[in-house]
């Protein structure tokens, strides 16, 4: 069987030894399945034989999951529980804090999927009585489980008139607010963090009720690297932070299928090492990896369109936008410096 070891951020082969327990060959060590593993199979994480809990360090962060009794839950919660642990694969690789609720239970990191409730209304048809709204709140974030559902994501897609929605980048986005609370808020950063992204003392109610009643800012895309990131300060930042972990994420792949561009190999953004500052920490190293993602998606773009499919990154960066991925970039790094550093006292 394989599993994935979190603390060594790697898969590993497992093989049953003579005690009935599993070992990895990677380490040599000994695990045990997650819960969600061994009873429900929809994780492949793994937890260290003498760790008390029963469930990974990813499955163990949910507040809510769906009722499991209806099947069409199990099969979307599956989905939702794929796409946290691709981020959280992001998160550990960048070496950044993820403090759950068990440790923090006021502002820690937590999930809470939830399904819309409904209400028989003319016989047979089913009435929305209450929405779950997507969203963050003190470290607990809320997605709404018809995201898993494909047909239902696009079709609020084309409602919403967005190019790109997809389940994942729900994760990416509102794990931005997180950290935002974590890295940015009352810290020297957010005077930077201001002048770029803008006041986020800003009425938040205020902005979205304008966004919604009047669309995106004139001229959005010279300023924003989405139209939804012209809403309000805080979208701008969780916006800016979700699209440097689709461009790490995606460069991470590339490079470990020896994607080549004319030549060129795309470089691994993430170095499987305890820490990739030594290669990122450079204007010029964010340079060289916003260059490799230019590359990238203009032939991702090209394949697709091959495929009669969309584009696979719909979106053009304009210097505002790229000045705060730079930003962005220099927080994580940042972040990672004071996480190695705390490990090392």
């Amino acid at each position: 069987m394989l599993g994935f070891i979190p603390e060594d951020k790697q898969l590993s082969a497992f093989t049953t030894n003579q005690y009935g327990n599993l070992q990895a060959s990677s380490n040599g060590l000994l695990y045990k399945k997650c819960k969600n593993y061994s009873v429900h199979n929809v994780c492949n994480w793994m937890v260290s034989l003498d760790d008390e809990h029963e469930y990974c360090i990813s499955c163990r962060l949910n507040e809510t999951i769906p009722d499991l009794k209806d099947p069409e839950n199990r099969a979307l919660w599956s989905k939702m529980e794929r796409a946290k642990r691709r981020l959280l694969y992001t998160l550990l690789k960048l070496n950044l804090p993820i403090v759950g609720r068990e440790e923090d239970p006021d502002n820690g990191l937590g999930f809470a999927f939830l399904k819309d409730k409904t209400q028989d209304s003319f016989g047979k048809e089913l009435t929305v009585k209450s929405f779950v709204t997507t969203g963050h709140a003190n470290g607990l974030i809320t997605i709404n489980l018809n995201e898993a559902d494909d047909s239902a994501r696009v079709d609020m897609r084309q409602k919403m008139n967005e190019r790109y929605r997809t389940l994942l980048g729900h994760f990416r986005h509102e794990s931005g607010h997180y950290y935002w609370d974590r890295l940015i808020s009352g810290t020297d950063k957010i005077d930077e963090c201001r002048r770029l992204f803008g006041d986020e003392r800003l009425d938040y109610v205020k902005s979205m009720k304008t966004y919604y009643d009047n669309g995106p800012s004139e001229n959005w895309q010279n300023v924003w690297i989405s139209a939804y990131a012209s809403m309000h300060p805080w979208e701008d930042w969780a916006e800016t932070w979700a699209h440097y972990l689709h461009m790490l994420d995606t460069l991470e792949t590339a490079n470990d299928y020896d994607f080549s561009i004319s030549g060129n190999k795309i470089a691994n953004p993430i170095p499987n090492t305890d820490s990739f500052i030594d290669q990122m920490y450079t204007a010029t190293s964010f340079t060289h990896l916003f260059n490799d993602w230019c590359q990238l998606t203009k032939v991702l773009n090209a394949l697709n369109r091959s495929m009669g499919l969309d584009d696979a990154y719909p979106f053009v960066i304009s210097i505002s936008a790229l000045d705060k991925l730079r930003f962005v970039h220099e927080v994580v790094l940042d972040a990672e410096m004071t996480t190695l550093s705390e490990a090392i006292a």
